[in-house]
């Protein structure tokens, strides 16, 4: 026979060389119809009713579809927006287990379940039918040759320096990439890009949303687009858009090239939302799957969902099939193309139950027990919109957490506030206050000045507005709250003074990241002076605005990549800098973990602390073995120069010193103990204690 039962074990296309078994969850259907198409996806040729129910799954097997075929599904059952349901049979659904991808979503109003523009809105029922301007999934083989290559690099987390990327903006603009590899996936591992990230020290590039995503229908209509890619509609399928032929091979044969090149790879995934959005979007998936399974709706008028996410609706991981697909979702990346780790966009949504975030929720719960995620890294961005949602320092044990707390004190200091000293100690340090709890070590926290959604670290010092007019929306959008410093003038200059001082409060941003305790995390673009001219909200821009504009490399005053490469060479050397035991202060022995000194190099006391406006902080951090050297880390954020004496003790003869931003040449000197010498205004000194 063609068609049999076959089985509900696993969800999605599965073909096993001799033909394919299809399975899909819906708790709420009343028939599934399995939907194939010519190979360009223009002509549905066949319609098959899904024969067997197995515990909520529909799943059948057919002996003649092999690697290739196009489909999709129709699944008919009630439609009852005020009771949560909204079926509709004359929507072509994308596979929630799509594996790959075929064709672009090309908007129009039979897309939506309802009649547009109705009186009753989408109460209303739409029988047009949206196949033909819909992507379909396609079956897959998933083989891959691995070689001898293992699963993961398992690079340990204190060692680990991030380098966040977007895939297309990378290379889109680098001259030494060849042609054909611009922007795709093949142009993150080609020879100019390994070198470069060789280069700066980085272990780990964290990729922006590469699950298959679609273009908002607002943005294609001002002829945008959805760049960044936090619009996500299949969580199994790498996006095409970066792909010239097989995108699921063309993605694993990078993450092969950059493992041999020593450099893990990590992917922002956006499991919080959906790119159907809120009541009146579209009919893509999932809701027309099961939409009171998928979504959190509001518990007395289900028509409407609950949103933690500002995008419409919120993924609800409460469900145990839902929470079934990101699991097996993340396992995916994990076994099928050997992905190191994940960051988890909106991270709190993923965590909440019927009270809000709980740090026992089932998902943070099957993460914990999972054999396969167990071991690899997991960031969370801590926060969400909802009531509650902002949740720095309470993930659990095994996870990390972006640090904004670091990004606020760090950007503050550098921009010229006062009275900051005692903030930046605590984000220098590891942020004990946020994380030194439930056996939490320093690489709890991810400390980063900026990331994709900002200005970037030229930007930061060079607007004190935004500038986002070419997102079509009068400026209204993005944060105003960017505790940025433009340094006296807004936007380019060809002041000299404003120029160097930019410059300089780059490297001084740069040197603190990689200086702090914690986990260090750098925008791609930040060491050559890549600028969005203001745009702190470039999610819509693939253009010259949101990729990274290399015109700096090699460029004298704008390439920090030796710089960069200077400074994780620091961290490396300093093996305290990425300690995981909390510091302590003077121990009974004359040991010590930190000493926070004076200009006068004594031990500060509470009235040091709270110095007024008081913008210089100095300490040591001890060795923490034999033959080691302790670090001597000065921060000087003050607009005039500050005298200061090297620490005098009797176990170190000299200092040699290591790092001064305001040497453009980084001479290496030694100094005897107890010198007296000064700090720049607005400058990072370093130096080593030598016996």
């Amino acid at each position: 026979m063609r068609l049999t039962a076959g089985t509900s074990s696993r969800l999605g296309a599965s073909w096993d060389g001799r033909g394919t078994n299809f399975a899909l969850f819906s708790a709420n259907a009343q028939k599934v119809e399995l939907c194939l198409f010519d190979s360009q996806g223009r002509r549905e040729l066949e319609r098959i009713e899904l024969p067997e129910r197995t515990e909520d799954v529909w799943h059948g097997y057919l002996n003649d579809v092999s690697p290739g075929q196009l489909y999709g599904y129709r699944v008919h059952g009630p439609y009852e927006p005020e009771h949560g349901h909204r079926f509709n049979a004359n929507k072509l659904l994308i596979d929630p287990y799509a594996r790959r991808t075929a064709g672009r979503l090309v908007w129009s109003d039979a897309h939506f379940a309802y009649r547009t523009g109705s009186a009753r809105e989408d109460l209303s029922f739409d029988r047009r039918d949206n196949a033909r301007g819909m992507p379909k999934a396609v079956v897959v083989d998933e083989t891959f040759n691995w070689g001898r290559r293992e699963m993961r690099l398992n690079i340990p987390w204190q060692d680990t320096i991030i380098y966040e990327a977007h895939v297309k903006g990378l290379t889109q603009k680098r001259e030494d990439v060849p042609p054909g590899l611009r922007g795709t996936y093949g142009g993150l591992s080609s020879p100019a890009m390994i070198d470069h990230l060789k280069r700066l020290g980085i272990t780990t590039i964290e990729l922006l949303p590469i699950h298959g995503f679609v273009d908002d229908r607002t943005l294609v209509e001002k002829k945008l687009v959805n760049y960044w890619g936090y619009n996500t509609l299949s969580f199994f399928a790498p996006e095409a858009r970066y792909s010239q032929d097989n995108p699921l091979d063309a993605f694993r044969t990078t993450v092969a090239r950059l493992h041999d090149a020593g450099i893990e790879v990590m992917l922002d995934v956006v499991y919080n939302h959906t790119a159907e959005g809120n009541h009146l979007g579209p009919t893509l998936s999932f809701r027309g799957i099961d939409n009171a399974s998928y979504y959190w709706l509001k518990p007395d008028n289900p028509r409407f969902y609950d949103d933690f996410t500002g995008c419409g609706s919120s993924v609800n991981l409460t469900h145990p099939r839902v929470l079934q697909m990101v699991m097996d979702s993340l396992r995916y990346w994990v076994e099928v193309c050997h992905v190191d780790g994940f960051r988890f966009d909106l991270a709190t949504t993923l965590a909440r139950g019927p009270n809000g975030y709980d740090r026992n929720a089932s998902f943070l719960t099957a993460i914990r027990q999972d054999p396969v995620l167990a071991s690899v890294k997991l960031v969370a961005e801590p926060w969400d919109l909802g009531m509650g949602g902002y949740q720095v320092g309470a993930f659990p044990s095994q996870w990390s957490e972006w640090n904004d707390r670091y990004r606020s004190a760090m950007r503050r200091y550098w921009s010229g506030e006062g009275s900051l000293i005692g903030e930046v100690s605590r984000r220098m340090t590891g942020s004990s206050d946020l994380f030194n709890h439930d056996g939490r070590t320093q690489r709890a926290g991810v400390n980063h000045i900026t990331v994709h959604d900002g200005f970037t670290l030229a930007d930061l010092f060079s607007y004190n507005e935004k500038h986002n007019e070419a997102n079509g929306e009068d400026n209204r959008d993005g944060s105003s709250d960017n505790l940025s410093n433009n340094c006296g003038h807004e936007g380019p200059t060809d002041d000299p003074a404003i120029i160097a001082l930019r410059r300089q409060l780059r490297k001084n941003q740069l040197a603190c990241l990689l200086l702090a305790q914690g986990l260090p995390l750098i925008l791609a673009g930040d060491e050559v002076g890549n600028t969005q001219n203001g745009n702190n909200n470039a999610y819509c821009q693939d253009s010259e605005i949101g990729w990274v504009g290399w015109e700096g490399l090699g460029r004298e005053g704008d390439d920090l990549t030796g710089f960069v490469g200077h400074m994780t060479e620091l961290r490396r050397r300093f093996p305290q800098i990425r300690s995981h035991c909390w510091l302590d202060g003077r121990r009974a022995d004359g040991s010590y973990g930190v000493l926070w000194l004076t200009p006068a190099a004594e031990e500060m006391t509470e009235e040091d602390w709270n110095f007024p406006e008081g913008r210089f902080l100095a300490y040591v951090l001890g060795p923490t073995g034999d033959g080691q050297q302790p670090i001597f880390i000065v921060l000087n954020a003050a607009p005039e120069e500050i005298a200061f004496k090297l620490p005098g003790m009797p176990e170190y003869k000299s200092w040699q010193q290591l790092l001064s931003t305001a040497d453009v040449k980084q001479e290496v000197m030694d100094f005897a103990s107890g010198s007296e010498i000064k700090a720049s205004p607005r400058s990072v000194l370093a130096f080593a204690g030598s016996a």
